[in-house]
């Protein structure tokens, strides 16, 4: 049995630097997590308001408040998970709560953690190739939703996709940035919502459509 020692590494210390930091970091964890609620929504037909939005956030910050003091990394929602959904069609939140409980269990018993690291990759990558396939369908399925007649939307999802793709098919483009921007910019998601959030804001701040 392994059990996890409270700030094994040391109690914490204030630092500016390392507070602005981590907000940010955490400023692109919920932007991505805010992305996965909604396809959750989508999946499970059940509209994602903005209080739902801020219960998911408070949770997923005092999860990683939690994880903080027993000495683990900042949490993120996994989108692979959300395709799960899709894929087993089961929805049940005591499905998710057992689901924690089977993590606890492993946590404290390393040789039950082993047994499962022992999965072998062809069969995880087989499992994440149809899981990352059914997100991408459900965000197709999102966009359907939306007017893009009279709208700058067509052009806003355009650049926001082509921004979103460009850490991935050139990872070396933004080397050259350090700190801050290191961060935002490694990150398509992060870098994808941003243009989509920002374009949205200019090119349809008047929120009528288009004249012709």
């Amino acid at each position: 049995i392994g059990i996890t020692t409270p700030f094994f590494f040391g109690f914490p210390t204030l630092s500016i630097s390392a507070i602005a930091a981590m907000t940010l970091v955490m400023l692109v964890v919920m932007t991505e997590t805010t992305g996965d609620f909604i396809a959750v929504g989508e999946i499970v037909d059940k509209k994602i308001d903005r209080k739902i939005l801020t219960r998911g956030l408070q949770a997923d910050g005092f999860s990683t408040f939690l994880g903080g003091i027993f000495n683990a990394f900042p949490y993120t929602a996994f989108a692979q998970n959300i395709g799960l959904i899709s894929l087993t069609n089961v929805r049940s939140r005591f499905v998710v709560a057992a689901s924690g409980g089977l993590l606890v269990a492993m946590g404290l018993f390393p040789k039950l953690a082993a047994l499962i690291a022992s999965i072998p990759a062809p069969v995880l990558g087989g499992a994440g190739l149809a899981m990352f396939g059914m997100v991408a369908a459900n965000g197709i399925r999102t966009l359907g939703k939306v007017n893009f007649e009279g709208t700058y939307n067509v052009l806003i999802v355009g650049v926001s996709l082509a921004m979103g793709l460009i850490p991935m098919a050139v990872p070396n483009i933004y080397a050259h940035l350090t700190g801050a921007l290191q961060v935002i910019f490694n990150s398509g998601i992060t870098v994808g919502s941003l243009t989509a959030i920002l374009l949205n804001a200019v090119l349809n701040k008047n929120n009528s459509p288009v004249q012709q």
